[in-house]
């Protein structure tokens, strides 16, 4: 198969990750932090090397900021309801996930919270005047994505997080397709809270998140439970990452997103992402040759990552999908994306968009193919 959905989750993984997970799970897989023995003792350390990692490669303010949470979903879910307060007004876009939108819309609709929805423009960029203002004096958070999982489109966070920060208020970013893709660098810049997934573009397994907390960001307590080194105390510990991280961790998952960060390391940031968009740019070329499509957002590589969803005239996303995958074996991502208002903005609710999503491991030969049949499609479909 010819694997183009690795905005949905990154595949095949590094050959080290499988290594590391098999050798993890018949060695190490013990319970971090409950027990002095030594496999007990060996995954804490993964827990606390992996941290440590973590804090280097996006310059944070300490290993032990980086909770490890299930997906980048969970993570968003922690900062949001573990920050706003009822009367709080909170400003978010049309380019969000679900796992943004939703926690906010039914805070909104429960009366909890007043909401500000920004739309971007018509090439998939926000632009930070607009949220300048939507500011209220109740304005308690910014919550947005760093890079649209639809459109591939970068945000300019670092500016907005200048605003925010002007204000008072909290900046919480979704960096689902951004992180070990583009640099982000939390101590530079003024990024309040942070959530990732593990499966995307730092190559570990489904199952593994990150929320980043910064030392302006407050949380509440997301689930209470054990936490291996302190037992006696009634309530959660107060110290990160105890306080926002009950219960037995995913350690299996963490050993392997390990091995993962470490190949974004040896590789590189820019020659990944340079190679992803060297693919995307052979797409637009390559699809203006045929008639009937248009390719959503702008064309500006520089601020975009490798996600880029197209539409055509006459045939919906779905079928496309599908024929793709029955008769040519390429695995593409039709529908909304998780992301339904962005596609009312761009005129593409709610049949949505097929979507592709090239990694390090494609190559021009897999999109040249995807094309091939994409035409082949359309000029069956017209016969």
């Amino acid at each position: 198969m010819i694997y183009l959905d690795n905005a949905a989750t990154s595949f095949p993984k590094p050959e080290q990750v499988y290594r590391a997970l098999d050798d993890f799970a018949r060695h190490s897989l013990a319970n971090p932090g409950r027990a002095g023995h030594k496999m007990a003792v060996a995954a804490e350390r993964m827990l606390d090397d992996t941290r440590h990692q973590l804090n280097q490669f996006f310059q944070g303010e300490g290993p032990e900021r980086f909770i490890f949470t299930l997906n980048g979903t969970d993570g968003l879910n922690m900062a949001i309801k573990g920050t706003v307060q009822p009367g709080d007004h909170v400003i978010t876009t049309d380019l969000e996930h679900n796992s943004v939108s939703r926690p906010l819309v039914a805070m909104a609709k429960a009366e909890m919270i007043t909401l500000t929805r920004v739309a971007s423009d018509p090439g998939g960029t926000i632009d930070p005047d607009a949220i300048r203002q939507a500011l209220t004096p109740r304005t308690r958070l910014i919550a947005m994505t760093h890079a649209s999982n639809v459109l591939g489109t970068i945000q300019p966070i670092a500016e907005i997080g200048r605003i925010a920060r002007e204000h008072g208020a909290l900046f919480l970013v979704d960096a689902a397709q951004s992180a070990g893709v583009v640099p982000i660098r939390f101590k530079e810049w003024p990024i309040d809270m942070i959530a990732f997934p593990g499966h995307k573009g730092l190559f570990g397994p489904t199952g593994t998140g990150v929320l980043y907390v910064g030392p302006r960001a407050k949380l509440r307590a997301w689930r209470e439970g054990g936490t291996g080194g302190d037992s006696s105390s009634p309530t959660q510990p107060a110290e990160l990452p105890f306080f926002l991280e009950g219960g037995t961790p995913n350690v299996l998952g963490v050993a392997g997103l390990n091995a993962g960060l470490r190949f974004v390391q040896s590789e590189g940031l820019e020659r990944i992402h340079e190679h992803e968009m060297s693919l995307i740019q052979h797409f637009w070329k390559r699809m203006d040759e045929l008639k009937g499509f248009r390719l959503l957002g702008h064309r500006d590589p520089r601020r975009k990552v490798a996600a880029q969803s197209f539409v055509h005239e006459t045939i919906p996303a779905s079928e496309l999908g599908n024929m793709l995958d029955q008769s040519f074996d390429i695995a593409i991502r039709p529908g909304q994306h998780c992301a339904p208002y962005i596609h009312r903005s761009q005129n593409t609710f709610p049949d949505g968009a097929a979507r592709v999503s090239p990694g390090p491991f494609n190559t021009l030969s897999d999109i040249d193919q995807l094309v091939d049949a994409l035409q082949e499609i359309t000029e069956s479909v017209a016969a």
